[in-house]
């Protein structure tokens, strides 16, 4: 049995592997690998690197931000960002402006809710005398 050490697993991360692919049916040998493990763990972490790698570029330098929740946007569409906030606070005021115009007009004397009040008493008018004259 081998010892837990520094050199036994130096050892076998060092320690060459023959991988050989065989055709199934004719037993022919199609492709043959000598490896170690220490070569199959620098392939792999080179593969997730590279992966990892075109991941990010194909994100940041594509559309594709944009549909990322919470991903910061760039400047440009910061600045459009507050260019149209500042012309919806734009057109509130002026809608603002408009109904308080109108609610002056209604309260105003043309407002047909304001009636006159008419002197509804009853007058009762003497007949005048007729003279003979």
């Amino acid at each position: 049995m081998l010892k837990p050490g520094s050199d036994s697993t130096f050892k076998r991360l060092h320690n060459r592997y023959r991988l050989v692919v065989m055709n199934d049916d004719t037993y022919e040998e199609v492709v043959t690998f000598k490896l170690s493990r220490m070569s199959v763990y620098i392939m792999l972490s080179t593969i997730f690197v590279v992966l990892v790698g075109l991941t990010v570029a194909l994100i940041v330098f594509t559309p594709l931000k944009y549909y990322i929740p919470g991903a910061k946007s760039d400047y440009k569409s910061v600045q459009e960002y507050r260019e149209l906030k500042y012309q919806v606070d734009a057109v509130n005021e002026e809608t603002r402006k408009w109904n308080q115009y109108l609610d002056a007009l209604k309260a105003g004397p043309l407002n047909a809710s304001t009636t006159v009040k008419l002197d509804t008493a009853i007058i009762s008018v003497p007949k005048p005398v007729e003279s003979d004259d």
